[in-house]
């Protein structure tokens, strides 16, 4: 772990190029199951971002190793946001996660930060688990709506080809029963306060994920250490997996560089994952680009509000299949 810091320290100080950052998030893993010294190191290491005054500061924590000393160092070095991966209330399911939750202990640790000053936290939650019914859902719902948490993101699970549940043959729920849950979710969250501002993503007034944003919005950001995103000067990029690589500076794995059509698709289908959708004078304005949505629009499946087109909540669920639909009724000039 040390080596792996030490190869993100160099990786940062030879591409990072000054700017100031509106946001900085920790995560893509499990930060916290660093020990104390290692985060310190990794705190420091970060002091070369320039931050700006109101940054949105976030780092991923599994509830079984988190501890007071853990957020008293989040809070020393300016961490302003929490996320949690929560995933499920569920016995049988945490068992089939291979996790191990203590529903008390969340409980405990929500009241600690927040009796420390955070907050604005968010909790994971997955569901359409093998096995897993609506009650159980439920249940779930419930027990994150008693934490009195700022934001909640939503993921179903799916099963990738070569992972250990793939290699199981463990298969994904039916479709059916996937899309009533996701409806279920919907409706919970509305119903007790939260705002579906995104597909996956609810947030209580003034607590979305503004480093989410950056993504829905098209916007660029660096992305650092392995596995690592990044979108530069029309270039995305990722890095490698691979340890090894890592470790001997050889972080790239592949990059495109993107062209009118590329860079108006990942506009449009970025934009589109959230509720305000996109703004057409915007897209215009930085591509000459219109999109005649009008039959789109007669189907009901786009709907359009003083130049902002957006998919309605309802239609949500099959985003995909209309993103792919409207790519064909853009006009270039």
């Amino acid at each position: 772990m040390e080596d792996n810091i030490d190869s993100l320290e160099e990786e940062i100080h030879t591409l990072y190029n000054g700017e100031e950052l509106e946001t900085l998030y920790i995560g893509g893993g499990t930060p916290s199951s660093l020990n104390i010294e290692q985060l310190e190191r990794l705190f420091e290491i970060l002091n070369i971002f320039e931050k700006n005054k109101n940054i949105e500061f976030t780092i991923e924590c599994n509830f079984s190793n988190i501890d007071k000393e853990k957020l008293e160092l989040f809070k020393k070095y300016g961490v302003n946001r929490l996320s949690f991966g929560l995933e499920t209330t569920s016995k049988k399911q945490l068992d089939f996660l291979e996790r191990r939750e203590d529903l008390d202990n969340t409980r405990n640790i929500i009241k600690l930060a927040k009796n420390m000053g955070f907050n604005n936290i968010n909790v994971d939650l997955m569901y359409a688990l093998p096995g897993e019914e609506i009650s159980d859902l439920k249940k779930d719902l419930e027990f994150i709506y008693s934490l009195n948490i700022e934001h909640v993101s939503c993921y179903s699970l799916i099963i990738e080809e070569h992972t250990k549940l793939g290699i199981k043959n463990i298969e994904n729920i039916n479709e059916e029963l996937d899309y009533e849950m996701y409806n279920v979710i919907c409706d919970f969250m509305r119903d007790h306060g939260y705002k579906h501002y995104e597909i996956s993503n609810f947030s209580k007034e003034g607590y979305h994920s503004r480093h989410n944003l950056v993504y829905w919005n098209n916007l660029e950001y660096y992305g650092f250490g392995m596995g690592a995103s990044s979108y530069i000067d029309n270039r995305r990029c990722s890095n490698t997996r691979s340890i090894n690589k890592y470790l001997n500076g050889e972080y790239l794995l592949e990059e495109e560089y993107l062209d009118l059509e590329d860079l108006v698709y990942y506009e449009v289908m970025l934009n589109l994952r959230k509720s305000d959708g996109i703004d057409l004078d915007k897209l215009y304005s930085k591509y000459r680009v219109s999109i005649d949505y009008h039959e789109l629009v007669k189907l009901g499946l786009l709907k359009v509000d003083k130049n902002m087109l957006y998919i309605p909540e309802d239609k949500w669920y099959i985003s995909n299949d209309i993103i792919i639909r409207l790519m064909e009724c853009i006009v270039y000039e």
